[in-house]
């Protein structure tokens, strides 16, 4: 049985919302493998701290990508410039989620820019990049959603409805692609140490009057490993979808929860 490395000397590999949390985490670790990668946020000055703390000892070259998903044009016009002189081998999608909030309280607008931030970004960086990977006949897309794929969570009302789009989407995708052997899969993140944990503990906390202390032992009381995740485990799961390894993975949705999901 063949053996495959977990490395990726000479691939290139762009990374949406890479400036901080489980984005910038995996750039990381993609370099640290030996990748070249290219990261893509909207603050220049944190894309070149990012970029910074990238590992180049083997030669690898990063760069850089602004773009605002709050902005799908300025989004299709960076791609398609860039993509006009470049291929990638790997895409990882990937941008903060919604605000917090009941569905019956949420706006339409809300839904349309959540809409427009999370999938048709994702369609844009997606159908640019897939023209090298199809030349190459290799390629990987890995979307980092949510685990309210698989069952929605309370609260998060306009983040639930549009995670799902982006996985059915994603799935559409991957069974579109499979044939170039291009793999399209989705990662779950559960409650993972990150800036936006912070900014949900923060809400429950403020809505229910409960210290943060509270929130924080209700939110792990809920999870079987009795922790939150490390941004580096996500990132882990990512970069083994993106190997040679993975080959054959492809349309699947994975939570990296610690057992938080409720379903299989």
């Amino acid at each position: 049985m063949s053996v495959f490395p977990i490395e990726f000397s000479g691939r290139r590999v762009m990374v949406a919302g890479s400036t901080q949390g489980i984005g910038l985490a995996t750039a990381q670790l993609f370099a640290r493998l030996g990748a070249h990668c290219t990261l893509v946020a909207r603050n220049e000055n944190k894309l070149q701290l990012a970029l910074q703390s990238l590992e180049q000892s083997a030669g690898q070259m990063h760069d850089y990508l602004i773009a605002d998903f709050s902005t799908p044009d300025a989004v299709k016009l960076a791609a398609e410039q860039y993509f006009a002189r470049n291929t990638v081998d790997i895409l990882i999608n990937n941008s903060g989620g919604p605000a917090a909030g009941m569905i019956t309280e949420a706006s339409p607008e809300a839904f349309l820019a959540a809409f427009n931030q999370h999938l048709i970004c994702n369609q844009i960086l997606t159908t640019n990049a897939i023209n090298g990977m199809k030349s190459n006949s290799w390629g990987r897309v890995v979307n980092i959603i949510s685990t309210s794929v698989k069952i929605p969570l309370k609260g998060l009302g306009v983040s639930n409805t549009i995670r799902a789009a982006v996985a059915s989407w994603a799935k559409t995708m991957a069974n579109e692609l499979a044939q170039f052997g291009i793999t399209v899969n989705n990662v779950l993140p559960g409650a993972t140490a990150t800036g936006r944990l912070v900014s949900i503990i923060d809400g429950k906390s403020k809505k229910a009057g409960l210290s943060q202390e509270e929130v924080t032992e209700e939110m792990l009381a809920e999870i079987p490993a009795r922790r939150f995740g490390q941004p580096e485990e996500i990132a882990a799961m990512v970069v083994f979808l993106s190997s040679a390894a993975a080959g054959y993975v492809t349309g699947t949705s994975i939570p990296v929860d610690g057992g938080r999901t409720g379903s299989i």
